[in-house]
């Protein structure tokens, strides 16, 4: 019988490069083992660059294209967080400078369930109940982490009005591991700048323990975390 035909898998980059935007994406090694999501997030990485491609030479055109300007530029940048027997966190950073005052970068995350083969959010792994406890977690670590960066700055609430702290189940997380491999240790929050200060403060990492959260896992995902992290509170990246 004639061989089944096999279909080549999805690019791990992507690069494009005109004067009016220069843009990339680059994925992650551990989405070679999950070529269904593989396929979907790089057609729709690909897809938010050349529509960002299309806006910059429709909004350079309009304005009058000026050769001394530089291109407008977008890079997308996937990472993978952390893997366990079922579940695969990656990293999304979206770097975008647009000619204003200063370039925007935004961090999400992605959950996936390697058997079911679909996406995961807040409430399907962590199933209910009172969340209070891990909200005053988050912002108490907020504070902390925004104490050591600038002394003199005042405090933030879950109730603030020019900033607050951000509520768990609103905020982009991944998947966090630490001494138990194969295993998540913890949960790390994406903070964006603007969101609990001045853009100067940059953005923040919060890395929470499982000790925090425990009993707020849905049992059918319980097993999938374990052990003790590594670090912490802040974890931001300083490169």
């Amino acid at each position: 019988p004639a061989a089944a035909a096999v279909e080549p898998a999805a690019p791990m980059a992507y690069e494009s490069k005109s004067p009016y935007a220069d843009v990339a994406l680059t994925l992650p090694e551990a989405l070679k083992g999950q070529p269904d999501l593989h396929a979907a997030l790089y057609a729709e990485e690909v897809r938010t660059l050349r529509q960002f491609v299309e806006g910059a030479q429709g909004e350079r055109t309009e304005a009058g294209f000026d050769d001394d300007r530089p291109p407008y530029e977008k890079t997308i940048t996937v990472t993978a967080a952390a893997e366990t027997d079922r579940l695969l966190s990656l990293k999304r950073i979206d770097f975008d400078f647009s000619g204003g005052a200063h370039p925007n970068t935004l961090r999400n995350g992605l959950l996936w369930s390697k058997a079911d083969k679909k996406r995961l959010g807040f409430d399907d792994i962590f199933a209910g109940g009172d969340r209070t406890t891990l909200d005053r977690a988050l912002c108490a670590a907020i504070n902390t982490a925004k104490k050591a960066r600038s002394p003199n700055t005042p405090p933030v609430t879950l109730t603030g009005s020019d900033w607050s702290c951000p509520r768990a189940a609103e905020t982009p997380f991944v998947l966090t591991p630490g001494s138990v491999p194969g295993k998540a240790a913890g949960v790390t929050f994406l903070i964006g700048p603007y969101q609990v200060g001045p853009y100067s403060d940059g953005a923040y990492e919060i890395a929470l323990p499982l000790s925090v959260f425990r009993s707020l896992l849905n049992p059918a995902w319980a097993d999938q975390f374990g052990g003790e992290l590594v670090r912490s509170g802040d974890v931001t990246p300083t490169n």
